[in-house]
């Protein structure tokens, strides 16, 4: 559990990464591990910063950006910036705040968050906090819950709450845990969990059982057809599986390996964002998740063929730091930077920003 919280913003901090050291010293070491890691050796988590850095920016000097901005629309909401914050777990962990504080930041800052199925707090309550300083509702992040129609009420739930849609998670397809939670704190959205699959003599453990509970593209189908709301998929890398997923009725695209959190391997999601980009030609709309850092990273996904980001970490390493404020100030100082890089690129606006792929 963390130590008791601050709610100031620190001295010295001018970027979002000075926020990290901060975080890593209030934090108690399990949950800052758990906050960091990636899955095995790390490669993934690696290779997200590394393909990031390689990608270069390119100066156009003299461009008149006098009145320009970051606002869009998105899924039919206003948006000030293409900053949105990613569906991070157990937020209690980080700060007594939780979930809460980052929905309440997300609004001042006229953006929002996708609230994860394993939020510490109440669906409700969050939604609330959202709207405590005027911004537009967040959105749902929904793990499958190892059969249809508990996966159903979950998501029917947040809809009722007012979620204006639904954001499916398909590449950590079983949550294992990776940390035993302290008392006060759990999934509380969540009914109790299923019992594991049986496994007979001569099965195997992760296809006949773990995997046994995990969705596939006929649940997606189904789920389809249950939900009103955009629907979107998140933790899709392969070109052919983004374009099956728009075959079946998708309505947005999350290019994501989780952070480098499941598949120790996996490639950098921002090296799969142009191919997917190309393959679907502007049928969904594509938002990227997986090593943003800074404003300029943001300015990069945009132009590889994102229409928003999701920031992860960084988020929480401001949430840790000083609560809601801190989350706030993160969301400011890369909107910052998101807009003197287009500046310094030339692009006034997010429709100038050009296509790079």
């Amino acid at each position: 559990m963390s130590q008791p919280a601050r709610n100031t913003i620190p001295a010295g901090i001018s970027c979002a990464a000075d926020y990290e050291n901060h975080a890593r010293n209030l934090l108690d070491p399990v949950a800052w591990s758990y906050l960091q890691g990636g899955s095995g050796n790390d490669l993934t988590l690696a290779n997200n910063r590394r393909a990031f850095d390689a990608i270069p920016l390119w100066p156009r000097p003299l461009a008149d950006v006098s009145g320009g901005h970051t606002r869009l629309q998105l899924f039919g909401q206003p948006l000030e910036h293409p900053l949105l914050l990613a569906p991070v777990a157990y937020q209690r962990l980080f700060h007594p705040d939780g979930e809460c504080a980052g929905a309440m930041a997300a609004a001042a800052q006229g953006g929002t968050t996708l609230v994860s199925s394993l939020a510490s707090q109440p669906l409700e309550q969050i939604a609330a906090a959202a709207q405590q300083t005027g911004g537009v509702a967040p959105w749902f992040q929904l793990y499958w819950q190892g059969e249809r129609q508990r996966t159903l009420r979950l998501a029917q739930r947040a809809i009722a709450t007012g979620y204006p849609l639904i954001v499916f998670t398909i590449d950590a397809p079983v949550k294992l845990a990776s940390l035993t939670l302290p008392g006060a704190i759990r999934a509380v959205n969540l009914e109790a969990p299923l019992a594991a699959a049986p496994v007979a003599a001569g099965q195997s453990q992760v296809f006949d059982g773990w995997m046994a509970q995990a969705p596939t593209w006929d649940d997606f189908a189904w789920l389809r057809q249950q939900i009103t709301v955009p629907l979107l998929l998140k933790g899709i890398l392969h070109p052919h599986d983004a374009q099956r997923a728009a075959d079946a009725g998708c309505d947005g695209l999350v290019i994501s390996n989780h952070g480098g959190r499941v598949l120790d391997g996996a490639p950098a999601a921002i090296d799969c964002l142009p191919a997917i980009a190309d393959r679907l030609g502007g049928q969904l709309p594509l938002l990227f998740d997986s090593g943003i850092r800074n404003g300029r990273d943001v300015f990069k996904a945009l132009q590889l063929g994102a229409c928003a980001v999701l920031i992860g970490r960084p988020a929480i390493w401001g949430l840790a730091s000083a609560g809601a404020l801190g989350v706030a100030h993160t969301i400011r100082l890369l909107r910052d930077e998101l807009e003197a890089t287009m500046a310094q690129c030339g692009c006034k606006t997010l429709s100038d920003i050009p296509a790079s792929r």
